[in-house]
Order: C-alpha cells, then structure tokens, then sequence
C-alpha cells in the first residue's frame, strides 16, 4: 500500500482518475481539503475542515470490469462501520452504502470506473467521513441531516491519523477475500446493519420512485423490495429517500 499525501484538491477521486494509468493497485490518496469532492448522483460533499478524512483508494485487481466492482462501496461501508463501532458508536447502513448514524450521515462513498478507449483501467473507491466539525460548520449543509464522529461522542477532536490507520487495515486485511467471495464475503455484516429492511420505503431508480416494503438484500447486493402492487422488485442501483 503507497499513500499519497495531499494538501488541497478539488477531488480525490478525479485525481485519482487523472493519474490512474500510472499509480499502482492499492494506492490511497489522501488530502486535507477539496474544493470539489463528489457524492453519489454528483452531490456536493461539503469542506469541513483538515480534520476529517478525504480519501481514494485506487484498486486494479483485473484487467477487465467484473460485476462485483459494484459491491465494492458496499465493502467499504462495512468497514467505516466496524471502525465507528470501535469508538462505541452504533452506526447503520441506508441502502446501498449510506453511512448514518442516530439518522445523521457520516460519510460518503462513490466508486468510479475508469474505461479510456475501451480499456478498463480500475476503479477508484472514495470516501468522505465527518470525523470532527462543530454545529456552525454543519449547519452550512441544509440538503440533509450530518453529524460528525467528535459531536456524537462529545469530544474536541478525533485523531485523524489513528483513524486512517485504522480503517485502512481493515479495509485491506479482508479486501482479497472479498474480492474471491463477492459480496455474500460480507453479506451477514451489512445485513446486521440495515435498520430499513422490514420497513415500507420509497426508492428512486431510473428517474421513478419506486415503493414498497423493504424485504431484504440479495447475495449479490440488490434491494429486494415488495412493492404495492405485490409484485418483487429487485433493484441493483438508487436512493432511498
């Protein structure tokens, strides 16, 4: 694993992607800031301070795109989750990598292919986690309802670098089985952290929303969902809102 240190940035991702055909498989990409960080269906993710964690890791486990690169910030939803557990925190995850805790967002993770000219190049998995922050900064995001690690555990500041540490250990300790296994690799983890499930919910998918009850999770990682008219409905991309 070679880390790469950065002070600004407009995004992890983007750099990774720009650098992609000459940075190695493993490599993490760590800033203090972006000025331009990205979320799932281009959201904003919003600046708050050098404190809390801007990451990228670019991954070239084959040369050729494979189904289970969808599963992999499903992955990494269950390590942040394992992590924030370590500081006594009860974190949930909303489908598909969501990370919240008392309904409060933490984190988020977007995965972005890299295919130039036909050839697949990897995958670089990003990461946004609110590690510390105070009232002020976060009410700056009015879009949805944010915490930060230090605010839920009422301390002044979180280590950042112990953190990092941390969760990069228990990202790559099981990362080559879960590339082996897919996601049934970690299927009873994420399951065991979904509150939703059993719940009627609304999902946006392909412009539409779609409703029902929330009835489980597949061995590949799809919403099963019951919808109103008692039909299944098995989704592999959305949002629940």
């Amino acid at each position: 694993m070679n880390i790469i240190y950065l002070d600004t940035i407009d995004s992890t991702n983007s750099y990774a992607k720009s650098k992609i055909s000459v940075l190695s498989d493993k490599t993490v990409i760590a800033a203090n800031h972006q000025t331009a960080g990205r979320g799932r269906f281009d959201r904003k993710w919003v600046d708050l301070g050098d404190d809390n964690i801007f990451l990228t890791i670019v991954l070239k486990p084959s040369t050729e795109f494979s189904n289970i690169f969808s599963n992999f910030t499903q992955y990494m939803s269950v390590v942040l989750c394992k992590i924030l557990e370590t500081y006594k925190l009860r974190p949930e995850i909303k489908w598909p990598n969501d990370v919240l805790i008392g309904n409060a967002k933490i984190a988020g993770i977007l995965a972005e292919s890299v295919i130039r000219n036909g050839k697949f190049y990897g995958i670089v998995l990003g990461i946004g986690v609110n590690l510390n922050s105070n009232i002020n900064n976060l009410s700056l995001i009015t879009d949805k309802k944010v915490s930060a690690v230090n605010i839920l555990l009422n301390v002044n500041n979180i280590n950042k670098d112990l953190f990092l540490e941390k969760f990069l250990k228990e990202f790559f300790t099981n990362y080559e089985d879960f590339f082996s296994a897919g996601f049934k690799f970690i299927m009873d983890d994420y399951i065991s952290r979904c509150s939703f499930l059993g719940k009627n919910i609304v999902v946006k998918f392909c412009g539409q929303d779609v409703t029902g009850k929330a009835l489980g999770i597949d061995d590949t990682g799809k919403l099963v969902i019951l919808r109103d008219d008692n039909t299944i409905q098995y989704i592999c991309a959305g949002d629940i809102i």
